[in-house]
């Protein structure tokens, strides 16, 4: 028994911290996956497809209605469902114009701007001057060398990046009152929110039964499987230490973007998504608690 009390707390460890691993890993794969998609149904209705099928597989595992608050205020619900919808169109439309690692690098601003926002101290102004040299390093190599990096692409990625800040803000006064049910009703609200948009775009091709099967492979590599592990890791592991293992997911989408869309970076653009990621890291580990929950990508 003695032997086995070590072997059961390095695993009680170890355990959380590679459920963040996989489920980061998790969502940037199903991002490439999803870009497949593109082609056939465009970001809207690839975006549209892939949330409302997440939507219904997480709320057949979370089941939230179970647990209803009495009272429950549903402005903050709302408001996370919003920035839920804008945060993955935004995200896919901007993937659908730039390399998968530089678009969720600038999308990484908006939790990196919630971290230091209002802070005064000389650490923040650091990890705030590290993530500007890493931006620069992401689309200044494209400007100053003139090969037209897709600026609207830069733009949706910043509007990503803006929702989910949003998604944080909502989400501290959303799980306040739902607990761990508002990140699915978040998603369904997000699925009716994008759906317009989807019809708009792809219109009966978001029917057709071939693309189903990828389809569904995709809502559970990009949601279903990063959520379940997600909510594994985030009551098991300090909320500084899961901040800090996120951040590495600009280095997943840089890796998928390699291996599954043949996407490459120049070397001002590694240095500044490595840039980006200390400087996310940085402040994750230095911020103010905040509640966290899965990324809406």
């Amino acid at each position: 028994m003695a032997a086995s009390t070590p072997r059961a707390a390095t695993l009680a460890i170890l355990l959380p911290i590679a459920a963040v691993l996989v489920a980061t890993a998790a969502f940037q794969g199903g991002a490439s996956m999803a870009k497949s998609l593109f082609p056939i149904l465009g970001a809207q209705g690839t975006a549209t497809l892939r949330i409302i099928l997440g939507a219904l597989m997480l709320l057949a595992v979370a089941r939230p209605w179970r647990n209803w608050p009495a009272r429950a205020p549903l402005r903050p619900l709302l408001g996370l469902g919003l920035a839920t919808a804008g945060a993955v169109l935004f995200f896919y439309l901007a993937l659908g114009r730039l390399p998968q690692g530089v678009a969720i690098a600038l999308q990484f601003l908006g939790p990196l701007g919630v971290a230091i926002a209002g802070s005064r101290r000389a650490a923040d102004l650091i990890w705030t001057a590290l993530a500007a040299a890493g931006v620069w390093g992401l689309v200044g190599h494209d400007l100053s060398a003139g090969t037209g990096l897709d600026l609207l692409g830069v733009f949706w990625a910043l509007c990503a990046a803006g929702s989910w800040a949003a998604y944080i803000v909502w989400g501290q006064a959303a799980t306040q009152a739902f607990g761990r049910g508002a990140a699915p009703l978040a998603v369904a609200i997000a699925a009716l929110v994008i759906l317009p948009f989807g019809v708009a775009q792809a219109g009966a091709d978001l029917l057709r039964l071939d693309l189903l099967p990828w389809a569904l492979l995709v809502a559970l590599v990009s949601t279903a499987i990063p959520f379940t592990l997600e909510m594994y890791a985030l009551s098991r592991l300090p909320a500084k230490t899961f901040a800090v293992l996120t951040s590495l997911e600009p280095a997943y989408g840089a890796l998928f973007g390699l291996l599954l869309l043949h996407e490459t970076l120049a070397l001002p653009q590694l240095g500044g998504l490595a840039a980006v990621i200390a400087a996310a890291g940085g402040a994750a580990w230095t911020s103010r608690p905040r509640t966290l929950l899965p990324a809406p990508d």
